[in-house]
């Protein structure tokens, strides 16, 4: 079985999801956003244990969002905040998109793993 997450600079190995999120050491500090694929884009994650940063494809967290998906992109838009294009920006955006969720997701990331086990109890 492999590990959800290595840190590429000291090793230490995360075995799931659960077990990173609640890592006190770890902060999300990002999102770099691709526009190609969504899921692709990356959740940036200071290791504080380390002094590095880690990036993990938001498609790893989808399943922590359970508001409605949006099929059209409104990157430029008059409704869009340009929060994607700003890598440091973590605020949940207002625009009905194909990238809120990911801002959602990180509002559950920040608010700490309580906020994430209840997302995904309240889905099962």
């Amino acid at each position: 079985m492999n590990a959800f997450k290595t840190c590429p600079h000291c090793g230490k190995t995360w075995p799931n999801r659960d077990v990173f999120l609640e890592d006190a050491g770890l902060e999300v500090i990002g999102y770099q956003v691709d526009f190609e694929a969504i899921e692709s884009g990356l959740f940036l994650f200071n290791h504080h244990d380390c002094k590095t940063t880690l990036a993990i494809p938001a498609g790893s967290f989808k399943d922590l969002h359970h508001g409605p998906f949006f099929s059209e992109r409104k990157t430029g838009s008059e409704s869009c905040a340009g929060y994607c294009l700003r890598r440091d920006e973590l605020e949940l955006c207002p625009a009905e998109c194909e990238c809120a969720w990911v801002r959602d997701v990180l509002q559950i990331i920040r608010q700490g793993p309580k906020a994430s086990q209840a997302a995904t109890t309240a889905h099962r």
